[in-house]
């Protein structure tokens, strides 16, 4: 079963790159948002299993996004991307719902999966 996957980054550029590696990878990309309201939005209307959603969004701030997406009943996995070290954020991540943090550097396929 393929796991599918919303992007959530304000860099269309990202999300492209984001879009290309993943499905390289075998995960199966239902749709990108620019910006947080849209996520919210698009995380109910396609239904992820995983929304990999950027920590700064021109709206809203993805830890915000993240306690909004992760709130709803059968909500999915909710994973924070940033060019930033994760140091920078210290106990925001995990108190956001998200299951996890990648450095977009550092984003895989296999560091996705190892935090479902």
């Amino acid at each position: 079963m393929t796991t599918t996957v919303l992007i959530v980054d304000d860099h269309p550029t990202f999300r492209a790159t984001a879009r290309m590696l993943l499905e390289a990878e075998g995960y199966d990309v239902v749709g990108e948002a620019p910006d947080g309201m849209t996520a919210i939005d698009a995380a109910r209307e396609l239904d992820p299993d995983v929304v990999l959603l950027d920590v700064n969004l021109p709206d809203i701030d993805g830890f915000a996004v993240a306690e909004r997406i992760t709130a709803e009943v059968d909500a999915p996995v909710v994973v924070l991307i940033s060019s930033r070290d994760p140091s920078d954020f210290g106990p925001l991540v995990a108190g956001s719902g998200a299951r996890g943090f990648i450095p977009k550097g550092e984003l895989s396929g296999a560091a996705i999966a190892e935090l479902l």
